[in-house]
């Protein structure tokens, strides 16, 4: 359905899509995921035609896609990061705004409308202004704007961005069932979380770049993590923690701030073996910590560097 091929994106000398290639099925979820700055936001838009690539193919539905490939972008929806909606129109004058540029049929159009003002949960809002509603209603007005056509290719960026945990599962919860019922998307976010609840096919990006690509559980297993483990431990000396090291299927040990963190390749009993080691060697413990490894702990490994927002393109 999308098949894009090398494309490059450049803004002066700075390369914003570098060489970047995806190739998304019929009702495939597909996430690009990367800091800020890493190049997500300008993939979505070049994919679109909505900018200009510098190089690189870029079929959808078997056609080139292009600045003037209308008839595709009837069947394509986008959600941007941006909340874009007319001040002076209220939330179904917006809705009806956005479904018009696809759907001139007036009836039709009021049928669509009215459907995903209930779909998004805002229908005691539908008179109301954008000014009059917080950013979790705003986000599903925006999404609703980007749907209500009902197109087969659905592009989100950010779409959870600067909303509260109740409002993001909602949205979450309805891109699931968007996915569920046949639709293609393609979405963009720095958020792990929002990666590992939406699922699908990643795309781990960094300064216009694909690092690597796969399932939550292929690029976890990439990095041959299974485990970190934190304690709040006291006063361990080198000789300990040399032989912490040493200890089998530990991967990584970092020991600061009384805060001891380590890093384990996947075996049974980890962390009893390591607080029984601790305890042997007579440690003073507190807190104790387990986790599986993260998308963000990914990024790390394969980047060499910490995870972060960064303004950017």
């Amino acid at each position: 359905m999308i098949k894009a091929e090398n494309i490059i994106k450049r803004y002066g000398k700075i390369n914003a899509v570098d060489h970047f290639s995806i190739q998304v099925n019929k009702g495939e979820m597909v996430g690009l995921f990367g800091p800020n700055g890493s190049g997500k936001t300008t993939t979505l838009q070049v994919l679109q035609a909505l900018i200009s690539k510098n190089k690189g193919e870029i079929e959808i539905f078997g056609k080139p896609m292009t600045s003037l490939s209308y008839e595709t972008k009837r069947k394509i929806g986008y959600v941007p990061e941006e909340i874009c909606l007319f001040g002076d129109l209220s939330v179904y004058e917006n809705i009806d705004y956005f479904c018009s540029l696809y759907i001139k049929d007036k009836k039709k159009r009021e049928e669509l409308v009215e459907e995903v003002i209930k779909d998004m949960g805002i229908f005691d809002f539908w008179k109301f202004y954008p000014y009059q509603l917080n950013q979790g209603l705003l986000r599903k007005v925006n999404m609703a704007c980007g749907i209500a056509h009902k197109p087969e290719i659905l592009f989100l960026d950010e779409p959870m961005e600067g909303v509260d945990i109740q409002s993001s599962r909602a949205l979450i919860d309805r891109i699931i069932r968007f996915h569920q019922d046949g639709m293609t998307i393609i979405y963009a976010t720095h958020n792990a979380e929002e990666v590992e609840a939406l699922s699908g096919r990643i795309y781990m990006m960094d300064k216009g770049k694909c690092l690597v690509s796969g399932t939550e559980k292929e690029l976890k297993e990439m990095i041959g993590i299974q485990e970190k483990i934190s304690i709040e431990a006291y006063h361990i000396s080198e000789q300990v923690l040399e032989e912490l090291r040493r200890l089998p299927h530990v991967c990584d040990i970092n020991y600061h701030g009384n805060q001891l963190t380590l890093k384990s390749q996947n075996r049974k009993h980890n962390l009893l073996n390591i607080l029984n080691f601790l305890q042997e060697n007579e440690v003073s413990m507190g807190s104790v910590y387990s986790e599986r490894p993260t998308l963000n702990d990914v990024f790390l490994e394969i980047t060499g560097k910490e995870y972060e927002r960064r303004e950017g393109i």
